[in-house]
């Protein structure tokens, strides 16, 4: 492997001026890996340090794996991208679009002008949004008590939509539906699926929605700023027992364990010589999928530190700890 002493100097760098309290980064290409470094402590001020086999809260990364996943069962004629979603999930039969409030602060709601596709669901383009970036969906949150989605409460999937399905890009629960598709039609808990299909003929022998004791002896801390904008230790779990599993962000996992989930893309969707999906898969997946809808900057609502459950990540003034 080559040494790239350039890049260990801007990763220490980050480190020495408090950006970040630790790292770990790793590049490969198609042949193997090119690249491999970790810098600082997994907790502040005097946690272990890291090394390349820390385990993460990976968060949002979650939902590239969980859009694989369905890819495999389109593949396999078991998911549609353009039919009704509601086929396989009739949950999502009769989606309604939050329109407003009303005098007493009820939220007033319409029926969609269209069904919610696997494609719009994949693609961030079905109405679905998070609260913390937009104030109608944290209104309608509080009002009915719906969970935070990091509760992995089902109940906590029930939002409406912000828009008609198809219309507009934003980003929210849309992965977790597709992560309940998988489930539905495999008739396997999403992490089994997973393992089976994924991280057992990828590799990823550190990936998994629940962390084993072995994996909490390298787990790094959870941060956040405080008034001073120092970094500090804040306390983070996800749910021992979930009622589901988050497509949208509840995996835990390695830096290695993760580029190796995204060498297969390099390889036309196959890993050791195996396939994992099928090389025209792999291209339609880098293909434009929204076509002239545009992707935004995202900004938060809620842009002062709140503390939350300690199942529920705490968001720093400098947005989500996902983002």
């Amino acid at each position: 492997m080559a040494e790239f002493p350039q890049i260990d100097q801007v990763l220490k760098t980050a480190i020495d001026r408090g950006d970040v309290p630790g790292v770990v980064a790793i590049a490969a290409t198609r042949g193997g890996q090119v690249y491999q470094g970790a810098f600082g402590k997994r907790v502040l001020p005097d946690g272990a340090a890291m090394t390349a086999d820390t385990v993460f809260w990976i968060a949002s990364m979650t939902k590239a794996i969980t859009s694989a996943a369905a890819m495999q069962l389109v593949e396999e004629g078991r998911l549609a991208l353009d039919r009704p979603i509601a086929d396989v999930l009739p949950e999502l039969a009769s989606p309604q679009v939050l329109e407003s409030f009303d005098a007493a602060g009820e939220p007033r709601l319409r029926p969609a002008q269209r069904p919610i596709t696997l494609r719009q669901l994949i693609t961030h383009t079905a109405g679905f949004v998070y609260g913390i970036w937009n104030s109608g969906v944290a209104r309608y949150i509080e009002k009915t008590g719906t969970p935070d989605i990091i509760t992995c409460q089902n109940a906590a999937l029930s939002l409406p939509l912000t828009l008609d399905p198809g219309e507009k890009w934003d980003y929210g629960i849309n992965i977790d539906w597709v992560g309940k598709a998988v489930e539905r039609v495999s008739g396997q808990r999403l992490g089994a699926y997973f393992a089976e299909r994924l991280f057992g003929p990828i590799g990823m022998k550190d990936t998994a929605f629940k962390l084993t004791s072995g994996h909490r002896a390298r787990l790094v801390g959870m941060h956040a700023r405080g008034e001073d904008g120092a970094l500090a230790p804040i306390p983070f779990a996800m749910p021992e027992e979930p009622e589901f599993e988050m497509g949208g962000g509840g995996l835990y996992s390695t830096a290695a364990d993760y580029l190796a989930f995204q060498q297969i893309f390099l390889n036309e969707g196959r890993t050791g010589g195996r396939p994992v999906l099928r090389p025209e898969t792999v291209r339609l997946m880098s293909q434009n999928a929204i076509g002239d809808l545009n992707v935004g900057l995202l900004k938060t609502v809620a842009p002062a530190t709140r503390t939350m459950p300690s199942s529920s990540p705490e968001w720093s003034r400098n947005g989500a700890l996902d983002s």
